[in-house]
């Protein structure tokens, strides 16, 4: 939901991942920080240097960790992270803060909550200075609802670290119905940083949510996530392969939900994500949702454009669903899903609705391919989750 994605930005200034190539002083050495990592009560401002934990110890996240401009959180393998506290507990990187999570395939880095359910931490935030769209370019910037942190600019390819093998467990706490953190926000976030080999899993809203930007991801994994598996607005446009979603229960609605932005769908920047390998599982046609009377693999509205290629959906009532005028003028030339393969249970392929609730034919949204992979194996679990992922 992009209401709860707006609060946890504030709240979520991410603050926990290491960072591995964040600038061109990357390869300097980093000053040490005034800021003490105490593993029995984790909390506080990173506002100088380059905090460094330590992988044999478990982190207690009693609090918020905010990494502020000028500081870098380096996490190395291995290293655990449990949320305590709701949603006081969190880590967010404001603009200028660098995050670099260092986790290998056999050592993730894990970020989750001391009892195993979803909502229980509030979740990871990274706020950048790349370009969105909520006010259409009369300003550059906007400010998160929940910790007033400043996301958004001019930079496209600004760097806010580096995040490697995560796994994100049990966020989302909630605030109210409208306000919620994710398992991973994006807000603003750019090119610079990179985001490779990431799991949201079992999260009480969306596992990942892009904010505008141009942050680019490699082998993202969302599974069990109680809103969308994956969503993005305000005019996010990045370059992405490999993205695997699962929805093995009735508490979720949508593989993907995209929209370029809910207050003006033709804002610009618009959204324009290009997505290569992607594989959508549902909890089929016929099960119940928390807020829809059915359930989609990708939900395309609100004037978003984007391209996807190489797709494999199983297990939805609806396979791709495209809404309002702004983002069915899209459909054929800059609004593809290309080489899909539907497998069982998937009694509609597309769908269409006008802005006025009139349908629509959006068949040319769609192109199908019965040797398209997907994520890299069907529906079943890629060689490159091995090890540090789990739930498949």
């Amino acid at each position: 939901m992009k209401k709860s994605i707006l609060n946890f930005v504030t709240v979520f200034a991410l603050s926990g991942v290491l960072l591995t190539s964040c600038s061109s002083n990357d390869d300097e050495k980093k000053p040490s920080s005034s800021f003490t990592a105490d593993p029995a009560n984790f909390q506080g401002k990173i506002t100088d240097g380059e905090v460094i934990l330590d992988p044999t110890k478990t982190y207690k996240l009693t609090g918020g960790i905010r990494v502020e401009n000028g500081a870098t959180l380096t996490i190395p393998a291995g290293t655990t992270i449990e949320g305590t506290g709701g949603t006081a507990s969190y880590i967010a990187v404001a603009q200028g803060g660098k995050i670099n999570v260092n986790g290998t395939a056999d050592k993730p880095v894990v970020m989750t909550a001391s009892t195993k359910a979803a909502g229980k931490w509030g979740g990871l935030v990274i706020c950048g200075k790349a370009p969105i769209n909520r006010d259409n370019g009369k300003t550059t910037t906007a400010t998160s609802e929940v910790a007033e942190l400043t996301y958004g600019g001019t930079v496209a390819n600004d760097n806010s670290g580096s995040i490697k093998y995560l796994r994100i467990e049990y966020a989302g706490a909630a605030f109210n119905t409208e306000k919620e953190f994710n398992g991973l926000s994006f807000f603003g976030v750019g090119s610079g940083t990179i985001v490779e080999n990431v799991q949201a899993y079992y999260g009480a809203d969306d596992g990942f949510e892009f904010f505008g930007g141009t942050v680019n991801t490699k082998n993202l994994i969302s599974i069990g996530n109680e809103d969308d598996q994956f969503d993005w607005t305000e005019g996010w446009s990045g370059t992405n392969e490999n993205w695997y979603g699962k929805l093995d229960f009735g508490k979720g609605n949508r593989g993907i939900e995209a929209d370029n932005f809910e207050f003006g769908y033709a804002f610009a920047p618009i959204s324009n994500p290009t997505i290569t390998n992607l594989t959508l599982v549902g909890p089929g046609s016929t099960a119940a949702t928390a807020n829809f009377a059915e359930n989609q693999a990708i939900k395309l509205r609100r004037g978003t454009k984007a391209k996807i290629s190489n797709v494999v959906v199983s297990a939805w009532a609806t396979g791709v669903d495209v809404e309002n005028d702004e983002t069915i003028a899209f459909v054929g030339t800059d609004l593809k899903v290309s080489n899909i393969l539907f497998l069982a249970d998937v009694p509609a392929k597309t769908k269409g609705k006008k802005t006025d609730g009139t349908s629509a034919s959006v068949t040319g949204v769609i192109t199908e391919s019965a040797a398209a992979t997907g994520a890299g194996n069907g529906i079943a679990k890629p060689t490159w989750a091995a090890g540090w992922s789990v739930g498949f």
